[in-house]
């Protein structure tokens, strides 16, 4: 049953050494994210799963490492308790692994990767079988909102952008989960959401458990929505 979930972004440059110089910039979203992992690992969960985006559908259930090679930067990330097994973790996993790794929490972690053109009912599935796992399953979902808030964001200015980001935020706040089953993916396609397949799953998962929700971040530097939100 699920029993928690914290909401975190997953732009590689949370991790510092990614960000190097511009580290600075993204503490607030840092202290947001730490606080949100703290409070999922409150509720006392025995199982973890980190929920992100990947070009595959993949599960990791025997540990799982990730890096941040492809950005230039020397730095490896370990699901916590667990070995090397399967192929690398997907780059939205990876943040989600470097988050866990802050916490400095050892409880056993699988991973699930989610292809962003999955359909919602297969994503609402696969959140209730995740749900299953054990009796105190604790969710960290990763996934960026729309990626074209203004003029120089990745996907350039879409005036849709805004109040789709406004809708979300609401929804993860108040942990309403038929408003995330009820994402539209054409729209997330067309204002560059890497969130919705992970949101859905979440969605799935708490479906019926009577988990409240509270919205602890939602900006859009460098015009890219970031939502950071905690279940429970």
């Amino acid at each position: 049953m699920l029993v928690a979930a914290a909401v975190c972004p997953c732009p590689p440059l949370l991790v510092p050494e990614v960000a190097s110089g511009a580290a600075a910039e993204l503490d607030g979203l840092r202290a947001a994210c730490a606080e949100a992992v703290g409070a999922l690992l409150a509720a006392g969960p025995e199982l973890l799963v980190v929920v992100g985006d990947g070009p595959e559908a993949e599960v990791w259930t025997e540990g799982g490492i990730g890096s941040f090679h492809r950005f230039g930067v020397d730095r490896v990330v370990r699901l916590p308790a667990g070995g090397v097994e399967g192929p690398e973790l997907s780059p939205a996993l990876s943040v989600g692994a470097w988050l866990l790794e802050q916490s400095g929490t050892q409880l056993p972690t699988h991973a699930c990767a989610v292809p962003a053109d999955t359909p919602a009912d297969r994503l609402l599935g696969l959140g209730e079988g995740l749900a299953q796992l054990a009796d105190r399953v604790g969710l960290l979902v990763v996934g960026d909102g729309s990626a074209c808030r203004t003029l120089k964001a990745p996907g350039y200015l879409d005036e849709r952008a805004e109040g789709f980001d406004a809708e979300l935020a609401r929804a993860l706040g108040e942990a309403d989960t038929e408003a995330l089953a009820g994402l539209d993916a054409g729209l997330c396609r067309e204002l560059q959401v890497i969130g919705r397949a992970p949101w859905q799953v979440l969605a799935g998962s708490a479906r019926g458990t009577g988990l409240g929700g509270k919205l602890s971040y939602a900006e859009a530097p460098y015009g890219v929505g970031y939502f950071v939100a905690t279940w429970s």
